[in-house]
C-alpha cells in the first residue's frame, strides 16, 4: 500500500472488534512510537487492552464501542503543542493504519487514560486504535479551489497536497485550513475554531507525507 492509498482508506472509527492487536503490530507500533518521541520531543504513548478510557458516560456520549486499544500524547505546555502534537500524531495514525489497524483522534469524549502527565505538561489528545467494525466511511469535503488561495500558476505536487489534506481528519470536520503557494513555499493557515491548531497540524502533515515535499 502507498502513501496515497494509505490516506484515502484511513477513516475515522469509533466501533471496534473485541479482537487483540497481535504482538508484531504492537512491536512495530511502539517502536514508531518511539522514534517520532525521540524525533519530535513529545511523549506519545500506546495503550493496550485497556477498556476503562472508553467505557466512560463520555465515550459513550461519543458514540464509542468496543474499544480497548489507544495512544495518548502527551508534551510541555506551550503555544504551538497541539500543532505539533497534530502534525506527528498523523504520522503515527498513518503507520497504524499501514499496519492494517482504524483510529480516530478524541479530543474529550473519552475517559481516564494511563497516560503520566508530568508538572509543566499537558495530554493533549487521544487517538483511539483498533480493528473497526468497518473500515469508517468517506465524509462530506471541501473542494480544492475551497481551501486554495492560489489559483493558478502552481506545480502539481502542490496540488496534490492540497487534495490529499481534504482527506485528513479535522475536529467535527471543520476543514477551517487553507494553503497558498508562492516562489516555490507553501504557507498553510486554519481560522479558528475546535483543535484549529491540532487540525493545522494534521493537513501539514498528510500535505508532506503524500507529495514527499517538505516545505513546512
Amino acid at each position: 500500500m502507498d502513501k496515497l492509498e494509505i490516506i484515502k482508506a484511513r477513516h475515522s472509527v469509533r466501533q471496534y472488534q473485541d479482537k487483540p492487536i497481535e504482538l508484531h503490530i504492537r512491536e512495530e507500533l511502539n517502536s514508531y512510537c518511539q522514534e517520532l518521541n525521540a524525533l519530535s520531543g513529545l511523549k506519545f504513548s500506546i495503550f493496550y487492552d485497556d477498556v476503562k478510557c472508553f467505557s466512560s458516560v463520555m465515550a459513550k456520549w461519543g458514540s464509542f464501542s468496543g474499544c480497548s486499544n489507544y495512544i495518548t500524547a502527551v508534551g510541555p505546555k506551550s503555544k504551538d503543542l497541539n500543532e505539533k502534537v497534530g502534525y506527528f500524531g498523523q504520522l503515527l495514525v498513518f503507520k497504524a493504519q499501514e499496519l492494517g489497524l482504524n483510529t480516530c483522534w478524541v479530543g474529550l469524549t473519552h475517559g481516564k487514560t494511563q497516560a503520566e502527565v508530568q508538572k509543566g505538561e499537558k495530554l493533549a489528545i487521544v487517538i483511539a486504535l483498533g480493528y473497526g467494525v468497518t473500515q469508517g466511511k468517506v465524509r462530506k469535503s471541501k473542494t480544492f479551489d475551497d481551501v486554495s488561495e492560489t489559483k493558478q500558476d502552481f506545480p502539481q505536487w502542490y496540488k496534490d497536497g492540497v487534495e490529499a489534506a481534504l482527506l485528513a481528519p479535522t475536529a467535527i470536520n471543520q476543514q477551517k485550513f487553507s494553503f497558498r503557494y508562492e516562489d516555490g513555499k507553501v504557507f498553510a493557515t486554519c481560522s479558528s475554531g475546535p483543535y484549529s491548531d491540532m487540525d493545522l497540524g494534521i493537513v501539514k502533515c498528510t500535505f508532506e507525507y503524500a507529495t514527499g515535499v517538505e516545505v513546512f
